[in-house]
């Protein structure tokens, strides 16, 4: 089993993207994400500029980024980003209303997903 990365442990590569987070974000520390990332600086880079860019205000505001990331993480099946994902959107302004229909919207994108993937539904030429 793999050990998270504390700072005092870091190298100064994995310590800089630590720092840029900390400052970015505006936290005490790193989630344990990152720390586990860690173990592959190259990866821990490359994953933070990339979160970074796609997660910054854009066409798109950051609450409605949070929120679509929890519903891929909700479709995914990772318990972490949903936790992490969830916070991040209820800090970034979504309200409990929000999230229950978000959360009906993923159960019912998945449910009716899978049931046109099982009649084999062809996609209506007006849709191309």
């Amino acid at each position: 089993m793999t050990t998270p990365i504390e700072y005092a442990d870091a190298s100064p590569q994995v310590r800089a993207v630590y720092d840029d987070i900390k400052k970015t974000r505006n936290v005490a520390d790193v989630n344990n994400f990152w720390k586990y990332l860690a173990r592959d600086p190259a990866t821990l880079k490359r994953t933070w500029e990339s979160v970074k860019e796609i997660m910054a205000p854009g066409a798109l505001d950051p609450l409605v980024k949070e929120m679509i990331y929890l519903a891929v993480s909700v479709t995914n099946g990772c318990p972490y980003c949903i936790a992490s994902h969830t916070f991040a959107a209820r800090k970034a302004g979504m309200t409990e209303a929000m999230h229950c229909e978000v959360m009906a919207v993923v159960g019912m994108a998945n449910e009716t997903n899978r049931l046109v993937t099982a009649y084999r539904v062809p996609v209506d030429p007006a849709f191309e």
